[in-house]
């Protein structure tokens, strides 16, 4: 059972989209909100995927863009009149509103309605404005803060908030949401937002906002649901993040998507993922850097560990990295995966035969500059459809293992539960028990900065392509180091020194995990050139057209 019904599915995509201050574009709010059929419609609205979503992978230094380059923020280039900006600022006061005018108008249904359903959907509703709030205030700093409908007028003078209250604010609102929803629903009912959710965006939002105990409390909460059954590891990390996945209780926050239903990709985003020799075009990549991440399985980075080979990189590595990287010379949708420049044909199993390599830059000039190409939540249907609707998670229990472990050593508390944590992780990883410390580089190191090393390492390799990485480094005022760095590809063919391929060296890692290629002349290229202005990127600036409708909005420094 997915996490909401198809037949609302249908509904939520016949929604408008645009930025709402004022009550939502419904009959009217005299008329509506009067029975429990209308509040359930509002409050069904709001699970929209348009309203949800972690942050694009491709801000990162984990994942690039070759048709586009770069991005606004790893180009340096966001600016105020950013559409991106524009429409992240807008879908969030518009769900915000909508909120506003459920909450005003809900006890019009109050005498039609049983008391503990109105109870659960006005929580559903401040978690989700909790949700909202907390995206705009790690991500913009102080902004407006509106918890009742505003006229126009009204709207049009309102002024920013600090953050600090708002985040008061956030916490509050999930502490009431986490009190009336339900741990779980029945296999046989639509399940919505839970316990563990509203937890879940608490623990989130208090470690990107480094409120350290929050973190650790709701991340414990958490664990003790964990204990009771309610969540649980999947014991296949590859497994987790297809198809068969979607119902793991190591899921906390999905969002639904099915084709049938028209919640779907197709087309370009998808192909921009596959081998070209799928039909495919090999444009959304992962980085070297990301690849440099994965540790040896003894637990060291590449850089320090005896086990490591730049000549057969796939070797002796963190088992997450072959889940989550297409391994050279592996079998992949049909077609052996071989982008060597003298590889020029490739055993195809879907034809039985050789055919021409164009995931080799010698046949294909556009194939994959960084030789690499994401296996993480694809399978052969995406190759077969040229589409995927795979469920979109938010967060999971992984996450929050690590987000307590983080927590703890933040705080100082290097106890037991810290070292369990981090481990469970690991260990999943390796696909054996916590317990079993031999068959795993299990942590127990007390030195808080190289315990610090590797939870952030862990949170890299963990979390991949989910889109919690910009945050991360946003938060450990990393992005002016890991943004500023060039992407590094492959050398031409022509240029490239066959007896060094695929990669020529060990790559030197810093004490933050950050790779410099620098060392290594022709025999990488840099394809694209990040830039990261710390003086005004670690917040987004005010979108221009919220300032020209309000000039009480001051901008952000240096926009």
């Amino acid at each position: 059972m997915k996490y909401y019904s198809y037949i609302l599915l249908l509904f939520l995509l016949t929604a408008c989209v645009k930025l709402e201050l004022t009550p939502p574009a419904e009959p009217s709010t005299a008329s509506f909100y009067s029975n429990q059929t209308q509040l359930e419609l509002a409050v069904n609205d709001l699970y929209k995927i348009d309203f949800w979503g972690n942050d694009n992978e491709q801000y990162t230094d984990n994942y690039w863009h070759r048709g586009q380059l770069g991005n606004a923020v790893t180009f340096g280039t966001m600016n105020a009149d950013d559409a991106m900006v524009q429409n992240y600022w807008s879908l969030a006061y518009k769900a915000i509103g909508r909120v506003n005018a459920f909450l005003e108008n809900k006890d019009k249904a109050a005498a039609n309605t049983p008391a503990e359903i109105m109870t659960r959907l006005e929580a559903e509703m401040r978690l989700i404005r909790a949700y909202q709030y907390s995206r705009l205030i790690t991500h913009f700093g102080d902004v407006p803060f509106l918890t009742t409908q505003l006229s126009l007028d009204e709207a049009s003078s309102v002024t920013r908030t600090n953050k600090e209250e708002i985040l008061t604010f956030i916490f509050a609102e999930l502490d009431f949401a986490a009190n009336n929803l339900p741990e779980t629903y029945p296999a046989s009912a639509i399940k919505r937002f839970t316990k563990g959710a509203a937890l879940a965006i608490k623990a989130r939002t208090a470690l990107e906002m480094g409120k350290w105990t929050v973190a650790r409390d709701a991340s414990k909460a958490i664990l003790d649901l964990t204990a009771a059954g309610v969540y649980a590891l999947n014991p296949n990390y590859e497994q987790l993040f297809l198809k068969a996945g979607e119902t793991s209780k190591e899921i906390i926050i999905s969002i639904p998507r099915d084709e049938a239903q028209k919640v779907f990709t197709s087309g370009t985003p998808v192909q921009d993922q596959l081998p070209r020799n799928t039909g495919g075009f090999g444009a959304q990549i992962p980085t070297r850097e990301m690849m440099d991440a994965y540790e040896c399985i003894d637990g060291l980075p590449i850089d320090e560990s005896p086990l490591y080979n730049p000549l057969d990189p796939f070797a002796n590595r963190d088992p997450r990295l072959k889940a989550t990287i297409v391994p050279f010379n592996s079998l992949w949708l049909g077609h052996y995966y071989q982008p060597h420049p003298d590889s020029i044909t490739v055993f195809s199993t879907t034809q039985n035969a050789r055919v021409s390599n164009r995931d080799c830059r010698t046949v294909a000039t556009f194939a994959s500059y960084t030789g690499l190409l994401w296996k993480k939540g694809i399978d052969q249907s995406w190759a077969d459809k040229k589409s995927e609707d795979n469920d979109l998670i938010l967060i999971r229990l992984g996450e929050i293992l690590l987000t307590y472990a983080e927590a703890k050593l933040e705080l100082g508390e290097l106890d037991a539960s810290l070292y369990e944590a981090l481990n469970k992780v690991r260990a999943r990883a390796y696909g054996v028990a916590v317990a079993e410390t031999g068959l795993y580089p299990a942590i127990s190191t007390v030195d808080p900065v190289e315990l610090r090393k590797i939870i952030r390492r862990e949170r890299r390799v963990e979390l991949a392509k989910e889109g919690i990485r910009y945050m991360d480094l946003i938060r450990w005022r990393l992005a002016e180091k890991a943004l500023t760095k060039p992407v590094i590809g492959l050398p031409d063919p022509t240029v490239q020194d066959r007896s060094k391929w695929p990669f020529p060296g060990v790559t030197p890692l810093d004490e933050d995990g950050i790779a410099d290629y620098s060392g290594f002349g022709n025999q990488v290229k840099v394809v694209a050139q990040r830039n990261f202005d710390p003086s005004r990127q670690y917040l987004w600036p005010i979108p221009a057209l919220e300032i020209r409708v309000n000039p009480n909005l001051e901008q952000n420094p240096n926009y």
